[in-house]
């Protein structure tokens, strides 16, 4: 109802920008510097962060700014399957028919990989996201998979992608072979209290509104209520734009921060 209100092109919190419309953070901008470093060793990374945090979107970020004919991502968004189920899930993204038995399925994932690093001159990124979810003996087999001890370079890298209980999980000893391979970690944290302006701003100006509608003590309570989580502003802005709608007030109140606050807690 507020895109009539504060003529809107569309609601500014609930759009799913392309990568290039993102906005540019300090946490997005060291976390795409450290993925890209990663790329480069071909080695095994992990990011972590709470939900909504940006963890998916930094990927989606660096993966669309990788050149196609030199890079070939494969990205598996969740499995709480057992190690068959990763495997199909990593052979179907690889186009790779369907095996049964996993000795089989290992071997035809590592063969197409040296395949694509070999003969296509193409260097294979495997991206998992949701990795907290993941069993141990899956993070294992993860591990294995990028294994190439005869060769004098990595020829796959993964990026393990998880909420930041992963974080403690690769700290147990049973996952020490892994986490000593990890060679770039990083925790996004959320917007800095001086980015939330700008972010507002910027996601406002995507909608068709350069007017700035929050006021400054509403987006100290934005900031507040988030900690700046990014999903979290966008879900409390959208409601106090509403909030703001139905007062027909034409910006938005700390108050209308603190009504939304009430409409979305659980």
């Amino acid at each position: 109802m507020y895109r009539k209100h504060f003529a809107l092109t569309a609601f500014p919190f609930d759009l799913t920008l392309e990568p290039e419309d993102l906005f540019v953070s300090a946490t997005l901008t060291e976390a795409e510097v450290r993925l890209k470093h990663l790329l480069e060793l071909r080695a095994i990374g992990l990011v972590t962060g709470e939900a909504g945090s940006g963890k998916t979107t930094v990927c989606r970020k660096v993966a669309a700014s990788l050149h196609p004919g030199l890079y070939r991502v494969f990205y598996v968004p969740l499995s709480t399957g057992d190690v068959m189920d990763m495997y199909k899930s990593i052979g179907w993204e690889l186009g790779l028919p369907t095996e049964r038995n996993r000795a089989t399925a290992f071997r035809i994932i590592r063969a197409e990989i040296t395949r694509l690093t070999l003969e296509a001159k193409q260097r294979p990124v495997l991206i998992v996201d949701e990795a907290h979810h993941l069993r141990n003996e899956v993070l294992e087999d993860l591990r294995l998979l990028t294994n190439y001890q005869m060769d004098s370079e990595n020829r796959l890298c993964l990026l393990l992608v998880g909420l930041s209980e992963l974080r403690r999980r690769l700290s147990m000893a049973v996952h020490e072979s892994l986490a000593q391979r990890i060679v770039v970690r990083y925790h996004l944290a959320g917007l800095e209290r001086e980015e939330v302006p700008g972010y507002l701003t910027h996601r406002l100006r995507l909608a068709g509104c350069e007017l700035p509608l929050f006021e400054p003590p509403a987006v100290e309570a934005l900031f507040q209520a988030t900690r700046g989580m990014p999903r979290k502003v966008n879900r409390l802005a959208h409601y106090a734009l509403t909030s703001a709608a139905i007062d027909k007030a034409r910006t938005v109140t700390a108050e209308h921060v603190q009504a939304a606050r009430e409409e979305v807690a659980p």
